[in-house]
């Protein structure tokens, strides 16, 4: 969502690095152009304004002038001044003394407040909490059937007495299901209110009797996040109407500018609590303003990234994979593993995105396909358990035959056989104390480097550089350029060179 306005910023940044001190002309040009970047993402203009005051009276004082380096203290306090006017830190929901706690929901028709209602139900779940829902909005067509549905698949019960279209009162629906909730033991109670498509007084006047008859602990204002400018007007109508707490932002995944995340939380003065990023139940969760301050900037989001990972893996399995593959058993098995593992953490892309730097890289990212990973997963099942232990068995015929059986081509299981061969190889030498294929070893550390006792080889007179029989290769070879590729690896992953495409190290590190 933020793509547009991390190109201008960055853009905006490139010009101060390298210089040794700033000017009153060079701070005022930066700010224009992060004025700009931001009106230009739909951020409200009382919200720029007082960003770009802040800026620029902090970036003309001392600490600027008199740090070792101007410009990256300019984008620290463009970092800090994001993360201020996001919320600062990060706002936790307020749990009743007495349980059950009521979280109540609100917002226009299609910003996805029932969906949302699953997801928040199934996070609760997963710190250890005992959710109920309560379908109240008995007028939008099969509102009621939905939350259903949705309950079902997060595993979390869905209190629903009326059938919903027009029928029921949702007032004394909100009031029977605390009473259940009371009775069965549930601790939190999520109330499901009924939209609009636009602002109007009835609208406001159920909710506000909601809110009266249930008494929530917290009420929740969930907002588009693609609604743009309009967010202000939605955000301040509900504020005055329901007087929320706090804020879910929804579809953060989108490719609308995201001017409604930096607006709402400085016009109403109420925190963004929650996020989802995605249709999936489990992309949602809480919202870390210095988090996501640091991903428009192309800082990357690293402990999110983690915690994702610690809930996709089992520490104590990978533990165990690990060791077994460090000591040259790597199998096409653990392949498999390490895909399915990679899958759990969602699509590529946004994966990539809370990598630092990779912001440089989004065309290639935008542009590789998922589906890639299933077709390679695809190939290793249609694998017999003998090839998958032991895949030099698998010659030409046994290629076709797993071809067949994977929708595939010949030479995508060739690519992908001779991939593993150089992975296992790899592997082997680490385990042999090589250290990695082409870096040097680091004496003292286990199983890096020559072993201890080794003999060494005496030093060999180096041939001559090997060169290409292909013409066009041989030109760019002696005019010093990079050898050219169509671009394509095994499976159409992007090549980086002559060289198949690899994951970035960090997260590499994290499988």
């Amino acid at each position: 969502m933020f793509d547009t306005l991390q190109d201008r910023l960055q853009s905006a940044f490139k010009n101060l690095r390298g210089k040794g001190r700033l000017s009153q002309a060079d701070i005022d040009t930066v700010a224009r152009e992060i004025r700009v970047a931001l009106l230009d993402a739909d951020v409200a203009v009382s919200v720029v304004r007082e960003f770009i005051a802040n800026v620029k009276e902090r970036a003309l004082g001392a600490e600027v002038s008199q740090a070792l380096n101007p410009a990256q203290q300019v984008i620290k306090i463009v970092n800090d001044e994001l993360v201020a006017i996001l919320g600062g830190e990060t706002r936790r929901i307020r749990y009743a003394k007495n349980p059950p706690t009521v979280i109540m929901l609100a917002g226009l028709q299609g910003a996805g407040k029932t969906t949302l209602a699953g997801k928040l139900g199934l996070w609760l779940k997963e710190q250890g909490k005992s959710p109920m829902l309560v379908a109240c909005d008995l007028q939008r067509p099969n509102a009621v059937t939905q939350l259903q549905v949705v309950g079902e698949q997060a595993g979390v019960s869905v209190f629903a007495p009326e059938p919903g279209n027009g029928v029921g009162d949702p007032v004394q629906v909100a009031t029977a299901g605390l009473a259940e909730a009371r009775r069965t033991l549930h601790d939190v109670v999520i109330v499901d209110t009924a939209g609009r498509l636009g602002i109007d007084a009835e609208l406001m006047q159920q909710a506000a009797d909601i809110r009266a008859a249930v008494d929530p602990d917290e009420v929740l204002f969930v907002i588009d996040a693609m609604i743009g400018q309009d967010a202000v007007v939605t955000a301040e109508a509900f504020l005055e109407g329901v007087d929320f707490t706090g804020v879910v932002l929804t579809k953060l995944d989108g490719d609308a500018r995201g001017g409604a995340a930096l607006s709402v939380r400085s016009i109403t003065g109420r925190p963004i609590m929650f996020a989802s990023t995605g249709e999936k139940l489990t992309d949602f969760d809480a919202f870390h303003p210095d988090r996501m301050a640091g991903r428009i900037l192309d800082m990357g989001d690293m402990l999110t990234l983690i915690e994702q990972a610690e809930k996709a893996f089992d520490a104590d399995q990978a533990a165990k994979d690990a060791e077994r593959m460090m000591g040259g058993s790597f199998t096409m098995d653990d392949l498999l593993k390490q895909l399915e593992g990679i899958a759990k953490l969602g699509s590529m892309s946004k994966v990539m995105g809370m990598i630092p730097g990779m912001g440089q890289y989004k065309e290639q990212i935008n542009n590789f396909d998922e589906r890639q990973f299933d077709k390679i997963k695809a190939v290793i099942k249609s694998m017999t358990p003998a090839e998958r232990d032991n895949p030099k068995i698998i010659d030409g015929s046994r290629r076709l035959r797993i071809s067949k059986g994977s929708g595939t081509e010949v030479k995508d299981v060739n690519g992908l056989v001779d991939q593993f061969f150089a992975m296992q190889k790899m592997m082997q030498q680490m385990a042999k104390g090589g250290g990695m294929p082409g870096m040097p070893g680091i004496p003292g550390m286990p199983g890096v480097g020559k072993r201890a006792g080794a003999k060494q080889k005496p030093q060999q007179k180096k041939k001559g550089k090997r060169v290409s029989g292909n013409p066009a290769k041989r030109a760019a070879e002696a005019s010093g350029a990079a050898p050219q590729s169509d671009g394509a690896g095994a499976f159409g992953f992007p090549a980086q060179g002559d060289q198949p495409f690899e994951l970035p190290k960090e997260l590499k590190d994290l499988l």
